[in-house]
């Protein structure tokens, strides 16, 4: 990782290896060594390529971090892993700065498999662990149940980095990883490709869900179509049917398609009797968002009693490898859900209570989730009767803020919904015009 990161800041400041050396006062030849992985510089010469390239005491850390790691090598070759597009991943200097930093998907398997990820990836559990997981991806025959475990692990934790980050620094370590697991499914016993294929689709769900956030229809529907194969190859119905409610919420956020919102929803519950409780919940209150969409509000409302009754019955899972997002999916979530069904019916009042108590419970470092509540907010106090352009503009900028530093389209799109009920309703108010230039600056 020290050489990853080194070979990133010396190519990100426009030095060669020699005038690193130079302005380091360290053998050009050795830098090279390091940047391959082939030797650990010295802390002294480390303090000093730190400073020379202004990393913040980031070089230092991964160099003390490099004598506490259990040393873990596996062959340079990585058959079967792209050499596409580059894994970006945030790195966090001593001083509280970021550093992006760029890697192959190549280094990114070898880190990923060696546990180096720590930082920004769960960590392997033990060495036994690290030495497993570093053998299946040189060897896919040796995948076994702990090797699998361990992605689903990781999976969690990108769903709980998500309502962090967002989709921009997320997204290429899961394209990565998928083509990681892909690999170990070309090469893996027969009796562990149906459970790498579960846990491709799950990753392939994650790789639309990010999408959708960014905005992107023809990526999000293309990974959640994907997603939905390897669920049916592997005889995972309820991934299958989950992928079914993922559509509709594509069709719900991004093209407008309202009755193909409703088809999906109903589709994916069915067959309910043989289904987690908790996704024919989700799928009921999927298919309410459409309703209320198509002007249907009784039918709405009824299916979300349903779905709140469902959720009372069966507060927690059936079984633990559904789909990720089902562990969490809860009453709290049910209602915050409803808030969007209320706002269509024309009660926008209530979509603001509801709004408010969820964004005072929500924990301060769920960013993204912080920045689309509010942005939701935002346009619920706009609709509202009780006339208050101005919090709705000032909400409207504390969305946008998080707008841009998570790439969330999901954000900017209620923004721009807020942007026209401003203007509609309010035409000349001058807080209205600043938020619609910022808007369009952005």
């Amino acid at each position: 990782m020290l050489g990853v990161v080194l070979r990133h800041l010396r190519t990100q400041a426009g030095l060669s290896q020699r005038a690193l050396g130079r302005a380091a006062l360290y053998d050009h030849t050795r830098i090279c060594r390091a940047e391959q992985g082939e030797i650990l510089i010295p802390v002294e010469q480390v303090q000093a390529l730190d400073t020379a390239l202004r990393a913040s005491g980031l070089l230092v850390a991964l160099r003390a971090a490099a004598d506490a790691a259990p040393v873990s090598v596996l062959s340079a070759g990585q058959a079967g892993i792209h050499d596409g597009e580059p894994v970006m991943l945030d790195m966090q200097t001593a001083d509280g700065r970021t550093v992006r930093v760029t890697i192959s998907r190549r280094d990114f398997a070898h880190l990923l498999a060696t546990g180096a990820l720590g930082s920004v990836l769960p960590a392997l559990g033990n060495t036994e662990e690290a030495q497993r997981v570093a053998r299946a991806i040189d060897e896919p025959a040796r995948v076994d149940a702990q090797v699998i475990d361990y992605f689903r692990r990781v999976l969690a934790e990108h769903y709980a980095a998500d309502k962090m980050l967002g989709p921009r620094s997320l997204l290429r370590p899961v394209l990565a990883q998928i083509d990681v697991l892909d690999e170990l499914r070309r090469g893996a016993r027969a009796a562990q490709v149906e459970p790498l294929l579960q846990v491709l689709a799950q990753y392939a769900e994650m790789a639309g869900w990010l999408h959708q956030d960014l905005g992107e229809v023809h990526a999000a529907m293309t990974w959640s179509r994907r997603a939905a194969e390897w669920a049916q190859v592997a005889g995972d119905d309820q991934m299958a049917s989950y992928m079914l409610v993922r559509q509709a919420n594509i069709a719900c956020a991004l093209t407008d398609d309202h009755p193909a919102v409703v088809q999906y929803a109903a589709a994916a519950r069915r067959k309910a009797s043989g289904l987690e409780p908790k996704l024919v919940a989700l799928a009921a209150q999927q298919q309410a968002r459409g309703l209320a969409l198509l002007g249907e509000y009784a039918k709405c409302f009824t299916l979300l009693d349903q779905a709140g009754q469902t959720l009372r019955d069966h507060p927690e899972v059936t079984e633990p490898h559904v789909p990720v997002y089902l562990h969490h999916y809860d009453l709290d979530t049910l209602e915050e859900q409803s808030a969007a069904c209320y706002r269509a019916a024309g009660r926008a009042d209530a979509a603001v209570a509801i709004l408010e108590r969820k964004i005072a419970n929500l924990a301060g470092n769920l960013t993204r989730d912080h920045g689309h509540l509010t942005a939701k907010l935002a346009v619920a106090v706009a609709q509202s009767p009780q006339t208050d352009p101005d919090r709705a503009a000032h909400l409207g900028h504390q969305a946008l803020n998080v707008a841009r530093q998570t790439g969330s389209a999901r954000i900017r799109r209620e923004l721009r919904t807020l942007d026209m009920e401003l203007l509609e309703r309010w035409p000349g108010h001058a807080e209205a015009r600043v938020f619609h230039d910022a808007l369009a600056a952005a």
